[in-house]
């Protein structure tokens, strides 16, 4: 019976040690993958002590507008959708680079947003599979930025959002409705974790 017992606990320990090492080896690769990434490229403008002032270069980027309400659902659908097109859900089943970040409208009608990378053009990025996935041109603007480390949620980021309003008010620093989240790392990804909430200055 010790026997058996024991043979059980060691095959526990086992399966569990093989999945620490999946583990550690999936975050190791995320965080490596992390430096490849093309990013929405900007200049830093003034510092503040708990955001920044920026100005964002003109993109293209892929977008869809999303039914669903709240960060979780939102998030979910909309990443899946545009994931989904990038990994060759497209007309010629070309794949498309990953970027960063992830960006998201807070407004009532959600739009989720992906960068296309810097050497395509909207002439020609493929037909999407999926009709509600449009390329939409953003133009060259000046945000102000508040970062925040580990998971989002509607909490977070409704509090954080408060709280770069409450900063630019006290600056007198006079900005738009236009909200958005940014969330720079993949959904698997565990530590370092980075997210910001920007809102377009007037």
């Amino acid at each position: 019976m010790k026997y058996k017992t024991s043979s059980k606990m060691n095959a526990f320990l086992i399966v569990l040690g093989i999945l620490f090492i999946g583990f550690v080896v999936i975050q190791l690769w995320a965080l490596n993958s992390q430096k490849n990434i093309e990013t929405y490229s900007y200049t830093v403008k003034k510092k503040y002590g708990d955001f920044e002032i920026r100005n964002y270069d003109a993109s293209l980027f892929t977008s869809v507008q999303l039914s669903t309400k709240g960060f979780k659902n939102s998030s979910s659908e909309g990443f899946s959708k545009l994931a989904g097109y990038i990994f060759g859900a497209n007309e010629k089943n070309q794949k498309i680079a990953m970027t960063s970040p992830v960006a998201m409208s807070l407004t009532d009608s959600v739009t989720m947003m992906f960068m296309v990378p810097k050497h395509l053009q909207k002439e020609n990025l493929p037909k999407p599979n999926q009709s509600d996935i449009q390329f939409k041109e953003v133009p060259p603007k000046t945000v102000a930025a508040i970062g925040f480390k580990g998971w989002a949620n509607d909490t977070s980021i409704e509090r954080y959002k408060q709280q770069l309003m409450s900063a630019l008010e006290k600056e007198g620093i006079s900005y738009t409705n236009r909200f958005y989240f940014f969330g720079y790392n993949a959904p698997f990804e565990v530590f370092n974790r980075k997210n910001e909430i920007i809102v377009e200055l007037n």
